[in-house]
């Protein structure tokens, strides 16, 4: 469900973690981070008149965006979206405090309701996630007869987009593409404290390649600008009110706009969610996805040891683990084909954990390496240099979620904190501890200033929020679920039990699938929360 990229600057081959949304077809993933927050004065990372002036300005954004409207036009062909799906472009200000200042142009698409003109309800917007995924693959769900929404689409105009700084939306970058997936990569995990240096170097450098790149916008790539530019997106396709579904990072830009514009909202669904408390964005949430991935991955394993009939890899967890760890030594000794080491294994085998779609292809391509076809694994967890579209992609992606969790918030830059927390979760947890940290600490040495996140709370005429989270997501760990429950009032909870799977509205679970119907259909959230038995699990 994702493509599984080079993501990771300082030597780690990690597709940007957390938040990475599950969209039907293959999109960039994204991570989550997060960081301690301070709990001063209500702000969206300004001051008050800071802020002022940056409301004053979406505003002015909104209604030269509502009298625009949007130019509807067959996407370029080199995008990928066939008709009927149409593209078009609204524009918005590179910094809100600024609305006369610098433009740029965010890349939209849709395609129209099914129904008749009377079931027609709006238009519904997505998010994948990310930060720095890209949502214009959403209409595709209607023009491939997706079965899961196939009643929401005859209500709703299906329109993607992708947000400031990703894919065509004046994309940001802060290293060569080629240079950035090249392998093999170091191992994450350090050997010693001169190990630790190299990485704190390379995070160092991709930071300053941040700033060399893209300097000029990284101060406005934050999850509050975003929020905005959806605002205008919603005035330019003429929208009253929004219906957002938000997948991974999706939910936090539903909860800060939810925050910042409780009465411009209509319908929202909120998918395997971010913890929107500020003290976890973006360092603390990161902390604790590592713990969640092992979880998950343990998981994992206990499934492809029900199944060794088929992989081959050991009828126990711990069988499995041992042919992971001389894996992981074997490709740390000698890189499997000159290009995978340990870095490239995270990279690939971090999409188990992820989503229960890559269970089988992940488990066969182990089970035939073990077997002693070493290709399979080449092919499956290499970069592919020729593919340079993938790769400007895959850069970008990272680049993207680097931005905007590091603008976001201010994170520790004290080594020694890092280097503490970070030592100690790899003891009981370490399959992602370190991979983690140095796709992160690029935000301690950030050059922008950093921002102080949003409270996110129920604001007046904020309609009721629909919540969907899995029990044993790694991305995004159950308590951000319920936390956003606890922050919107009259929001419903559906809990689907025993299930880790990123992105659950994506799923065949018809517990969860009819619920999320029922609400976009009617507004109806149901009397009580509700907790789902689990979707079914793979077959090998």
């Amino acid at each position: 469900m994702r493509r599984v990229t080079a993501f990771g600057s300082a030597g780690a081959l990690v597709t940007a973690t957390l938040i990475a949304g599950a969209v039907a077809a293959p999109t960039a993933s994204a991570d989550i981070r997060q960081g301690q927050r301070s709990h001063g004065q209500e702000s969206h990372g300004q001051s008050s008149h800071g802020q002022d002036s940056q409301a004053r300005g979406a505003e002015i954004a909104a209604a030269r965006a509502a009298k625009a409207g949007i130019d509807w036009q067959d996407c370029p062909a080199d995008w990928g979206i066939a008709k009927p799906v149409q593209c078009g472009w609204v524009t918005v200000p590179l910094d809100y405090a600024k609305p006369n200042g610098k433009k740029i142009k965010l890349a939209v698409d849709r395609v129209g309701n099914t129904g008749t003109k009377a079931e027609r309800q709006g238009a519904l917007v997505y998010n994948p996630g990310g930060p720095g995924g890209s949502g214009l693959r959403f209409p595709l769900r209607v023009t491939t007869k997706n079965p899961l929404w196939v009643n929401t689409s005859k209500a709703y105009d299906f329109v993607g987009f992708d947000p400031r700084g990703v894919g065509h939306s004046a994309p940001i970058s802060c290293a060569d593409p080629q240079e950035f997936v090249k392998a093999p990569k170091l191992d994450p995990v350090p050997d010693s404290e001169a190990d630790k240096r190299v990485q704190r170097g390379l995070a160092a450098e991709y930071a300053a390649g941040c700033a060399e790149r893209s300097g000029d916008m990284l101060p406005q790539m934050t999850t509050p600008n975003t929020v905005r530019d959806l605002d205008v997106i919603r005035a330019a396709l003429g929208e009253k009110k929004l219906n957002f579904l938000g997948v991974s990072y999706g939910t936090y830009i539903a909860a800060v706009y939810g925050t910042m514009y409780p009465s411009h909202v209509r319908r929202m669904v909120a998918d395997s969610v971010v913890n929107p408390s500020r003290e976890k964005i973006w360092y603390e949430a990161n902390l604790d996805q590592d713990v969640a991935f092992e979880m998950r991955w343990k998981d994992w394993q206990d499934w492809v040891a029900k199944n060794d009939a088929a992989f081959h890899l050991g009828d126990t967890r711990a069988e499995v683990q041992a042919q992971w760890l001389e894996l992981r030594a074997t490709a740390k000794k000698n890189p499997i084909g000159g290009v995978v080491g340990p870095a490239e294994l995270i990279g690939f085998f971090q999409s188990a954990p992820y989503y229960d779609s890559s269970w089988v292809p992940v488990a066969t391509v182990f089970s035939k390496y073990v077997a002693g076809d070493t290709q399979a694994l080449v092919d499956a967890a290499a970069p592919d240099l020729s593919d340079t579209a993938g790769n400007i992609s895959s850069e970008n992606g990272n680049a993207v979620y680097t931005a905007v969790e590091c603008t976001d918030a201010k994170w520790p830059t004290s080594w020694k904190k890092w280097d503490r927390d970070n030592t100690a979760l790899h003891k009981d947890y370490p399959f992602m501890t370190w991979a983690n940290a140095w796709l992160n600490l690029p935000c301690a040495t950030w050059p922008a200033k950093q921002q102080t996140p949003p409270t996110v709370k129920t604001g007046k005429g904020l309609p009721p929020v629909l919540i969907v989270q899995s029990t044993r997501d790694a991305a995004t760990p159950y308590e951000g679920g319920v936390e956003l429950h606890k922050r919107f009032k009259g929001s419903r909870l559906i809990t689907e039990r025993d299930a880790g799977s990123h992105g659950v509205t994506g799923l065949t679970n018809p517990c969860v699938n009819e619920r999320v119907d029922t609400y976009l259909l009617t507004g109806k959230v149901g009397a009580a929360d509700v907790t789902c038995a689990p979707h079914a699990t793979p077959k090998p």
